[in-house]
């Protein structure tokens, strides 16, 4: 599709590895780059951001189309992905070129990431100040080659050094959906509580969603939060709904499961925490990976109706 409408968002959330893949893989995302960004030297390299001298902070720039993907969804992402209380740096990464920070492009820009910062502040989700900066966009200064979508061309790395940096571990503590027991055993079935909550598994061929061809999303049935595309699911023969990939791949955790004298890699979703099946690398290209999901774990929410449930967003996946 060719994009009709282009903007410029820019980020900065810590160590800019980090802060590439939650955007990329989401509808009407263009472009995201690594880059450094506020400070008073031109065209600086990372060991003189590094340095702490520059005056720049790892950053990330965002080419989005807002028809597709608005930005206040971007600044949803954003929040998620970093501790908004700690002006010294992010995570084990200190330093005043780790600092946060949303970087306006516009005026509508900066209403709305002052709204949002507003809204997060008054939520109570932290017990501390948000002291992330919003700021005016200056220039940006894209980082060296080896920088780029770092997560893809070092993925062994890239994993370890995100684990150790204690990012997932906060993400996991303030924003897993809490849950309430006898409130999901009301609202969800039997075979549902129990996929999602037990890490059970419905019998192959059993499923709602096995077969099923519609074009769509498909969302967790718990918390909401989208997981995968109808255009990423193929028939594996296997009897539970498969897909080559998540619509990003951020909202699904990975989980080593050690059960029924196996070594499998479970998959997990990132707010609700719900059990959703495993993953193996089994599939087809481009990914050769097969997600092999519950039907029981998925509320499938068709293209038709993705404005009228709240997912308008991800229509631009079926244009």
């Amino acid at each position: 599709m060719a994009q009709t409408n282009e903007q410029l968002a820019t980020f900065a959330g810590g160590c800019f590895w980090c802060m590439v893949s939650p955007f990329e893989e989401m509808p009407g995302i263009i472009k995201v780059v690594s880059g450094y960004t506020g400070g008073h030297t031109v065209n600086p390299t990372y060991e003189e951001v590094c340095s702490h001298k520059t005056g720049h902070t790892e950053a990330v720039q965002i080419t989005f189309n807002p028809d597709v993907f608005p930005y206040r969804k971007l600044l949803d992402i954003f929040w998620q992905q970093i501790d908004p209380t700690d002006a010294g740096g992010q995570f084990h990464d200190r330093g005043d070129s780790y600092r946060t920070g949303i970087f306006y492009h516009n005026e509508e820009q900066r209403k709305l990431a002052e709204e949002s910062k507003r809204e997060l502040a008054e939520s109570g989700r932290f017990d501390k100040p948000i002291v992330t900066e919003i700021t005016a966009a200056g220039p940006f200064y894209p980082a060296e080659d080896y920088h780029q979508d770092y997560h893809k061309t070092n993925p062994f790395r890239y994993k370890m050094y995100r684990k150790g940096s204690g990012r997932d571990a906060f993400i996991a503590k303030h924003w897993t959906m809490k849950k309430n027991e006898d409130d999901l055993r009301a609202r969800l079935t039997p075979i549902q509580f129990e996929v999602t909550q037990n890490n059970a598994t419905e019998r192959p061929f059993t499923g709602e969603y096995w077969d099923h061809t519609e074009d769509g999303i498909y969302v967790d049935v718990v918390s909401g939060e989208p997981l995968f595309s109808s255009k990423d699911k193929y028939d594996a023969g296997c009897g539970w709904p498969s897909f080559t990939k998540p619509i990003n791949k951020a909202d699904v955790t990975e989980h080593t499961d050690s059960s029924h004298f196996m070594i499998r890699t479970e998959v997990r979703s990132r707010q609700g925490d719900s059990h959703l099946g495993h993953v193996f690398d089994d599939g087809p290209e481009p990914t050769g990976l097969r997600y092999c999901i519950n039907s029981a774990s998925l509320k499938f929410i068709p293209k038709d109706k993705l404005e009228e449930e709240g997912y308008g967003e991800y229509a631009g996946l079926f244009r």
